[in-house]
């Protein structure tokens, strides 16, 4: 099959958005609260390899919750 014969809904990009199925998995796992200071309140979830570096957004190993502070501070480095 070429590309030319997939439907347009099948050629799928990769995508930086986190699935909810994946979030629903590290919210469970990470307890809900940042992984490196324990914060509840502002929490973004945040690609261990960030995706401009080629991180998924499909596997919960490569996502985690982190407040507003740690993630904002992580930019694009990789830890």
């Amino acid at each position: 099959m070429t590309v030319e014969e997939v439907a347009p809904q099948e050629i799928r990009e990769p995508s930086r958005v986190i699935p909810t199925e994946v979030k629903k998995m590290v919210w469970a796992r990470d307890g809900g609260k940042c992984v490196l200071c324990g914060a509840k309140n502002e929490l973004h979830f945040d690609h261990v390899i960030p995706f401009s570096k080629g991180g998924t957004s499909v596997s919960a190993a490569n996502v985690r919750v982190l407040c507003a502070r740690h993630n904002l501070s992580k930019s694009a480095k990789i830890e």
